[in-house]
């Protein structure tokens, strides 16, 4: 079983990538299904297929060729199959305060139902062995981090107060329901909360096992681009997710050496080389520009060739943690994976959320969450093939 997310910010080639991959998965002879987890959905628009193909299958894996399929989800459906008694309270909650009850079903739609009810069909396909390989087309970043902090969030929901909720509304409801016009949640709607979080169960031990699902990261060789790839970088290492590819797409071909695109030519090169820099030690793939958009079958073949090569596009190309993040008393550490750095003097540069980290001729960029990004580096010693920066003091050089 082998799960790859394709994430990055929006309009990088996400989609195309995913299918690319679906393609080259499954014409190596491997089950796979290819899931848009994007509301806007693009994945039938990047195979090209008709709009009715997509409206029969209903919100369910539609078969697009031999050992294929894909599925973009009908959130009505998903809605109806799986929050039955929450969506419906929560509606009832809202149409209390005098909006109209269209209106109120809308805002019942709360952010991450769409997300569990993209892991509740990644969990059932992984339990029952359905497919070989899922390739999944995540939403633009922001989503993408709401998607994958999902099931931590809801294990210590449940955890730490379900069941105290749960207990107090027992008590407390005979007794408010004359006092207040608010409906309280019902038992049945603690049921379908527990039932959920059931058919959950082992997600996230799924999606941290990174022999079974890693991250790819695409981007283009841009500014701002880049900037958002190495902060999503961080955060999928802050859940535990392992990234083990960058795409740099949309590279100018060598062949292109029209005069208006010289400055484009020598801005992407500095670009990659700064890829380099910021990602090391993940792979980092280069997909050149096509001559046209790849749409259909026929041309996302074609591209999955270019992308893959001789390469397996289900293998697990990098396995470890390029850096983490833990936490000792009031500090912060941050820990670098550099095996071949013995010794040297550690040069530190902070600037703003961004450290940049030298010893001798190794380099490394890292993207800093914000509580991290607020202190400043006050040690760093190299141990046993990691390089461990302590953020200890604020920004004001106090101590934290």
């Amino acid at each position: 079983m082998r799960i790859i997310l394709y994430a990055g910010k929006g309009g990088v080639g996400k989609t195309t990538m995913s299918a690319v991959t679906g393609v080259a998965c499954a014409r190596k002879g491997l089950k796979t299904l290819v899931m848009s987890l994007d509301p806007a959905h693009s994945l039938s628009d990047s195979f090209d297929l008709p709009g009715s193909l997509m409206d029969t299958g209903g919100g369910r894996p539609v078969e697009v060729e031999e050992r294929l399929w894909i599925q973009e989800l009908d959130l009505q459906r998903e809605l109806d199959d799986n929050w039955g008694e929450v969506f419906h309270y929560i509606a009832s909650l809202i149409k209390t305060t005098g909006i109209r009850d269209v209106l109120a079903d809308e805002l019942a739609i709360l952010p991450g139902m769409e997300e569990i009810a993209c892991l509740l069909h990644i969990n059932r396909y992984a339990r029952e062995k359905i497919f070989d390989v899922i390739v999944l087309d995540c939403a633009p970043t922001g989503e993408s981090m709401r998607f994958v902090s999902l099931p931590t969030s809801l294990e210590w929901y449940m955890q730490k107060i379900f069941s105290l909720e749960r207990n107090v509304l027992r008590a407390v409801r005979p007794v408010a329901k004359h006092l207040t016009k608010v409906p309280l949640p019902s038992d049945e709607y603690f049921k379908a909360l527990q039932r959920l979080f059931q058919r959950l169960e082992g997600i996230e031990k799924l999606l941290q096992d990174p022999k079974v699902t890693t991250a790819r990261l695409v981007t283009n060789p841009e500014k701002m681009v880049l900037k958002e790839t190495q902060r999503a970088f961080t955060y999928f290492h802050l859940f535990d997710l392992t990234v083990d590819v960058v795409v740099v797409n949309r590279i100018l071909p060598s062949s292109v050496r029209d005069s208006f695109f010289k400055g484009w030519r020598e801005s992407q090169k500095g670009y990659l080389a700064a890829a380099a820099e910021c990602f090391a030690p993940i792979p980092i793939w280069h997909v050149q520009l096509a001559r046209r958009e790849m749409v259909g079958r026929a041309d996302l073949a074609r591209l999955a060739r270019k992308v893959f090569r001789n390469r397996d596009p289900a293998a697990v190309y990098f396995a470890e943690k390029a850096f983490e993040f833990s936490k000792r008393g009031r500090d912060y550490v941050l820990s670098i994976h550099a095996p071949f750095v013995r010794s040297g003097e550690i040069d530190l540069i902070k600037n703003n959320d961004e450290l940049i980290v030298r010893v001798g001729s190794f380099k490394r960029f890292v993207s800093l969450p914000r509580r991290v990004a607020a202190l400043e580096p006050s040690d760093a010693t190299l141990d046993e093939g990691y390089l461990r920066v302590v953020f200890g003091g604020n920004s004001h050089g106090e101590e934290g």
